[in-house]
């Protein structure tokens, strides 16, 4: 991998990460349409651990809050019915699914998840789904002649229930193309959460599953066509990249609606059958099998 590639795949995943479009979806089609090697998934989770440190300072008193209160319930009883605390609890509840589905799935992570036919699918299914969630909490928002504004539900509601289906939607984001924040926000809205709610939530869980995915490949990477200058190198760049976008979503979110990114999935899926269909692209364009 040269300089030049891991700075655009870098710049790729920092401004994808947080967004409902999949970041590894879009690192696999930068390769693909540009002709290059298939970054993998060791050079995706690694890269990721740059996005997620831009959470780690974005949502610092959060986290700083939240881990400072887990702790102190291990040994205080009054303290485990705090909400920061119990926060701790369901991040930690919440991230078993994509723990135990990443580790049984591994070899499928790295290989037939990443066809191009399976991307342009997941890109349209989800974002169908992503649109249907964002129209319910739109209707609930904004009532009707006939129905009257309906509350949706915060973080201060989120039991273990709610936490663990949070934690497998979050787990759908193994195959690229669903997008960890859009699985996890349509799960949220559809749930009846509020858009800041599942939203936090969503970049609250990616910390540790993101974290321990990136330290587990990290025996893979310098493997093969990427190097570890190239991978360091493109880690900084979405660091910066995702830091900016994350305070841009999060004031985005609180007024505007999440069709543009539905749009912008379903015509990229479209694009991309289309492509494949006419074998303008192989479905396998840029990895090792050809």
């Amino acid at each position: 991998m040269s300089w030049f590639e891991s700075l655009i795949l870098g710049l790729v995943q920092g401004l994808t990460e947080f967004l409902p479009i999949s970041s590894s979806a879009h690192l696999r089609l930068t390769a693909a349409f540009a002709g290059w090697h298939d970054p993998g998934a060791a050079f995706t989770a690694i890269t990721q651990i740059g996005t997620e440190a831009a959470v780690l300072i974005y949502f610092r008193k959060d986290i700083a809050r939240i881990v400072s209160a887990w702790f102190r319930s291990l040994t205080n009883k009054a303290m485990r019915s705090d909400h920061d605390a119990k926060m701790g609890w369901l991040v930690i509840v919440g991230s078993i699914p994509i723990g135990v589905l990443g580790l049984v799935f591994k070899d499928h992570i790295e290989g037939p998840f990443r066809d191009l036919r399976l991307i342009a699918t997941t890109l349209i299914v989800m974002g169908i789904i992503l649109g249907i969630a964002d129209r319910l909490a739109a209707r609930d928002e904004a009532g009707g002649k006939h129905r009257a504004v309906k509350e949706r539900k915060s973080l201060k509601e989120l039991g273990v229930k709610d936490g663990l289906i949070f934690g497998f939607c979050q787990a759908l984001a193994l195959i690229p193309g669903v997008s960890r924040s859009g699985a996890t926000i349509s799960g949220g809205l559809l749930m009846g959460y509020t858009r800041e709610a599942a939203a936090r939530y969503s970049f609250l869980l990616a910390v540790p599953a993101v974290l321990a995915s990136g330290a587990f490949e990290l025996k893979d990477a310098g493997e093969g066509h990427v190097s570890w200058g190239p991978t360091i190198f493109a880690t900084i760049v979405a660091f910066v990249v995702g830091y900016a976008v994350i305070a841009w979503f999060m004031k985005f979110i609180t007024t505007k609606s999440f069709m543009p990114f539905v749009i912008y999935r379903i015509l990229l899926g479209i694009v991309l059958f289309a492509l494949v269909g006419t074998d303008t692209l192989s479905p396998h364009a840029g990895d090792s099998g050809g």
